[in-house]
């Protein structure tokens, strides 16, 4: 909410920093405040302003106490919070029930600073810090800012209104040798709320091995099974019967090549999956390559939004060039499917959670011109290039080079054990790609609902490639079992096989809120298990992706190397 919506001290006209679009997509409303901070010019209990609180106000201050509220501050880039009052309360057994609250009426800011002749100072918001001239042209930096209220007592809100209640504020400079390009190291380290990340790195390692060695189970495994086949089938000088051999995946080598059904939405969900691949990798390389700094507020929200308008070309010509291959006709069709297919259900979860943020007067709720400016951005930008890669691949793509000729009638398929029905398909084709990305959707989930910067993108890079690597290796095994049974209808199977990693994300999405949040209310929830559903489907159309090409390409390996009569 905005930090003015409550009964503070406030300017008589509030003036408001302007924003990236990356900062309002992240809820920020940033306006300047009263404190006025002097560069390396100390304050003692400056007094701010004096407030009347009546009945209104009052029950307002208590709720927000309640509840934590906390406030949070960026001077210089560098972002300071602190809770707006103590709330102490007994346990339910305890006699007599103690219910206080209490409110910070004063606060200390401690800023630390370095010079450094080639880097120059920023000013920023909430306050404005302003810098006093040095001289030999020397230039100051902020180091650190922090924001303290536990050196003064807070007062009590167990009063009667009207109350009248002064705020003060204090700051303290302090020298530091840091230097001011090390001063993102010190974010790093710096958290609000409580640490839960010391285990981080052995975690990973321990799930990496893991994955690793069940990979490579995988393989080994199917590589001597497959050795096996290809021996066996290509046996022609043998004098014994074949009808025996005439079975598994060698039988239906004429049905295999068989299309799908429901092409057109077959082809837009690998071409958009495609799309968000590219997305996911660019925005870790760019973070790799330090283009987010730690206090750069939104910047990973407007480089996913230029990145889902600018790779939309992707989703068109992947998709187009497969509908090629599949004989489709109704290209126009297979266009705006594709352009919608991830596009549709985002608008529709964010206009239920923008709709109840504007409802409960929440900063997250979007203004119209940012709602203008990204539909533009998608009507200008992004359905132009997706019509553009898919004229581009609808002209460039041949017919399907399949290695074996698919006949006019489809062969029976033989009744299949209940362990090989969809469901069990999709258990086994989603538990081991979740448990190599279990451990870091944990820290994931921690610092995006819990408004922390996220750092660790090398470790996030590791377990992107695991999870490519695992998908594909686990869609290969479940295709070569699927195509053992005489079945041929792999085409959505694969997709589902990695796909349905997304169904294990949710379930513990819902786990995190139960267990690990201190989430609650309409508000929360409704944002909350909103973009959950929107992350696991952009989960199913990536992973199911990548399943899908690793099985097309396995199933070209092996009939390509099968001798056929």
């Amino acid at each position: 909410y905005h930090y003015y919506s409550l009964p503070v001290c406030r300017p008589d006209a509030i003036q408001h920093k302007s924003l990236t679009l990356g900062e309002v997509l992240d809820g920020d409303r940033m306006a300047y405040s009263m404190y006025d901070v002097h560069f390396k010019t100390p304050e003692k209990n400056k007094h701010l302003c004096d407030v009347t609180y009546g009945e209104k106000e009052l029950t307002t201050m208590k709720e927000a106490v309640e509840e934590l509220y906390y406030f949070e501050m960026v001077a210089d880039e560098l972002t300071m919070r602190s809770f707006i009052g103590r709330f102490e309360e007994s346990s339910f057994l305890a006699v007599p029930h103690v219910h206080k609250l209490y409110l910070y009426n004063h606060i200390k800011f401690v800023f630390t600073y370095n010079g450094d002749k080639n880097i120059g100072m920023c000013c920023s918001i909430p306050f404005r810090v302003y810098k006093k001239s040095r001289q030999h042209n020397t230039k100051w930096h902020i180091i650190s800012a922090n924001v303290t209220t536990g050196e003064y007592e807070p007062i009590s809100l167990e009063v009667d209104p009207p109350v009248k209640v002064s705020f003060y504020y204090s700051i303290e400079w302090k020298p530091s040798s840091t230097l001011p390009e090390k001063r993102s190291t010190l974010l790093k380290d710096y958290s609000f709320f409580p640490r839960t990340l010391e285990i981080h790195w052995l975690s990973i390692i321990n799930s990496v091995i893991l994955v690793s060695l069940l990979m490579a189970f995988v393989v080994v495994i199917l590589t001597r099974v497959l050795r096996s086949d290809f021996s066996r089938y290509n046996k022609v000088d043998e004098e014994e019967d074949f009808g025996d051999d005439d079975n598994g995946w060698k039988i239906i080598h004429a049905d295999v090549f068989r299309f799908p059904k429901l092409k057109s939405l077959f082809c837009s969900t690998i071409g958009v999956g495609s799309q968000l691949l590219a997305i996911g990798a660019g925005i870790i390389i760019m973070a790799l390559l330090g283009m987010f700094k730690a206090h750069g507020h939104g910047s990973i929200n407007t480089a996913a939004i230029l990145l889902y308008a600018l790779t939309s070309c992707i989703a068109g010509y992947v998709s187009s060039s497969y509908y090629r291959k599949f004989q489709g006709t109704n290209w126009v069709a297979n266009i705006i499917l594709t352009s919608s297919l991830f596009t549709a259900p985002c608008f529709i979860v964010w206009s239920v959670v923008n709709s109840v943020h504007w409802w409960y007067g929440s900063t997250q709720a979007l203004p119209f011109t940012t709602v203008l400016l990204l539909g533009f951005i998608w009507v200008l930008i992004g359905l132009p290039l997706t019509v553009v890669g898919g004229i581009m691949g609808k002209n460039t793509s041949s017919d399907f080079d399949a290695p074996c000729r698919t006949k006019n009638i489809a062969r029976e398929i033989p009744p299949q054990p209940w362990y090989r029905n969809t469901l069990c398909h999709m258990i086994f084709g989603g538990f081991l790609p979740f448990s190599a990305v279990s451990v870091e959707l944990y820290y994931v989930f921690a610092t995006v609902w819990g408004r922390e910067v996220y750092t660790l993108y090398g470790i996030l890079m590791v377990v992107f490639v695991i999870e490519l690597s695992v998908s594909a290796c686990v869609a290969v095994a479940l295709t070569y079992f699927h195509l053992s049974s005489e079945d041929y209808r792999w085409w959505w199977r694969s997709v589902f096989s990695a796909g349905s990693t997304s169904f294990f994300v949710f379930f513990y999405s819902i786990f995190f809120y139960i267990r690990r949040s201190n989430m609650s209310g309409i508000v929360q929830s409704v944002e909350f298990f909103g973009y959950s559903v929107l992350t696991c489907f952009a989960f199913f159309l990536s992973l199911g992706t990548v399943s899908f090409f690793a099985s097309l390409k396995f199933i070209r390996y092996i009939y390509v190397n099968l001798k056929m009569d």
